[in-house]
């Protein structure tokens, strides 16, 4: 339960109770941190544009990386609301049983290429409380690995993007 007082979803503004309402139709619950950004409609909004931007919009990182980068940022930041969500999410996107296992166990446990293993870890630094000690030779190892550089901005985003979220959801009782 939400350390915060939530509103019934009649009462929300209309423009984020009509997207509520058409989450709860089709998926029959809205989840505790949406909720808890409708308090806020302009931080529900910007939140939600950015979720499409990085998850759902095909963009040039796979899906099963950015729900793998979902769930090892999640996993570190002890979310287990997002960590759970992104575990469905990632299986829904083809992701087997053991691939999951393997992300929740942690990169060195992950059966992947090692370009995707260096981009793994590059993720987990920029989550970490030291990112203010990356270099350019952490972007030169990407670069090395094969990625360019609209790749690796966007691998810093989902980063950062779960370090806002499961920050909401942690600090704000969601779940609970």
């Amino acid at each position: 339960m939400a350390y915060l007082d939530l509103p019934p979803i009649s009462e929300l503004e209309e423009s984020v109770r009509t997207q509520l309402e058409a989450v709860q139709k089709k998926t029959g619950e809205v989840g505790e941190v949406a909720r808890i950004l409708s308090i806020r409609p302009d931080i529900y909004h910007a939140t939600t544009q950015l979720f499409k931007t990085l998850l759902v919009s095909q963009t040039e990182l796979s899906k099963p990386i950015k729900e793998s980068i979902a769930i090892l940022v999640s996993n570190l930041n002890a979310c287990t609301m997002c960590v759970g969500e992104h575990e469905r999410i990632a299986r829904m996107l083809g992701m087997t049983e053991k691939q999951v296992e393997d992300v929740l166990a942690g990169i060195e446990h992950m059966n992947i290429p090692e370009n995707e293993r260096v981009l793994m870890e590059f993720c987990m630094k920029c989550a970490g409380r030291e990112n203010y000690k990356m270099t350019q030779k952490d972007i030169d190892i990407l670069r090395d690995a094969g990625y360019s550089d609209s790749q690796i901005l966007e691998a810093a985003a989902v980063t950062a993007y779960f370090n806002y979220i499961n920050t909401i959801s942690n600090s704000l009782g969601a779940g609970k």
